[in-house]
């Protein structure tokens, strides 16, 4: 993740802000994020069903989407326990969506976080079964019981998920991705594929963060909405750079895979260099979007934007 260059960078904030120690803020929620994952996955599942949604979901990953919904829903005083249980949602929702994309009907993966991907591990009718058990465990810790969570916090918590999932989303991004192989795109159509591939459940971490806090005003959502479709094509854009410049080890996945299926990506389309200006430029929008937000302390949420650009991995 970078994080001595993140921290020798700290984003500017209100004078009045305490300066963010962004390193000790981050691993605070991921421990947090880490042990409710633990709790929550795949517990009592039978037939071996746990142990493939634990091996799909522990022991690796950035967690990225979950630290966008504790640093936004912080940014607005959100609530604690949803925060929590948005944030695991939507790991699980990213973690199952990488579990059906690296099967042989799709992508065809072997590696993944450094290690055999769910079907190659567990074979794939399993690796079918622990992504949708993966996806309905999303949902269902987005409605709990006895924790304070007004129903109609959980009801828009639920639809943030389930329209960033759906059709209109993260899968809708794959049925285009799928059916652009071998295809010459151009700029705004690889934008728009990648804006709800990889996008749109980056940018519904954000407004999810945003709705754990009931009352957010209308240019507080209009600025977070800004920020995480910058930072969504942002990774997506430095996604490909990585899978041109580095290696299969230093990614935890197989690297060059783009180029070899023959998959349009931003490095193909704008060249290395003019790519690495797209995702700086994004980073500025990015920062640009919460200097606009009227919000006191947006100080994570630009130290994750300064991460997702300069990540190595």
């Amino acid at each position: 993740m970078n994080e001595s260059m993140i921290a020798e960078q700290q984003p500017q904030s209100n004078p009045g802000v305490q300066a963010l120690d962004f390193s000790a803020w981050m691993q605070q929620r991921l421990a947090r994020t880490e042990d409710a994952l633990s709790r929550w996955v795949g517990v009592n599942a039978p037939a071996g069903l746990g142990e493939a949604m634990r091996y799909a979901v522990l022991d690796g990953g950035k967690r990225l989407r979950p630290l966008l919904v504790w640093a936004a829903s912080e940014a607005v005083g959100g609530q604690e326990a949803a925060t929590l249980r948005a944030g695991c949602a939507v790991e699980l929702i990213h973690a199952y969506s990488l579990v059906h994309d690296d099967m042989p009907c799709m992508d065809n993966d072997v590696l993944r976080r450094g290690k055999p991907t769910v079907h190659v591990q567990f074979g794939e009718a399993s690796a079918l079964l622990a992504g949708d058990a993966l996806q309905a465990l999303a949902f269902e810790l987005l409605l709990p019981e006895n924790e304070g969570v007004p129903c109609s916090m959980q009801a828009r918590l639920c639809r943030l998920l389930g329209a960033a999932a759906g059709s209109q989303g993260m899968a809708g991004g794959q049925a285009i991705d799928l059916a652009s192989v071998g295809k010459q795109l151009s700029e705004s159509q690889l934008r728009e594929m990648h804006r709800l591939k990889t996008g749109a459940l980056l940018q519904g971490s954000v407004l999810m963060g945003a709705a754990c806090n009931a009352q957010t005003d209308a240019r507080a959502l209009q600025a977070l909405t800004e920020y995480g479709q910058a930072l969504g094509v942002a990774f997506q854009v430095v996604d490909d750079i990585l899978d041109v410049v580095a290696d299969s080890a230093t990614l935890g996945k197989t690297a060059g895979k783009d180029a070899a299926n023959d998959k349009p990506t931003y490095v193909s389309l704008l060249g290395l260099e003019r790519a690495r200006g797209h995702a700086e430029e994004l980073r500025q929008q990015a920062h640009a979007a919460l200097a606009g937000s009227g919000l006191p302390d947006t100080q994570a949420l630009a130290a994750l934007a300064d991460m997702v650009v300069q990540r190595t991995h």
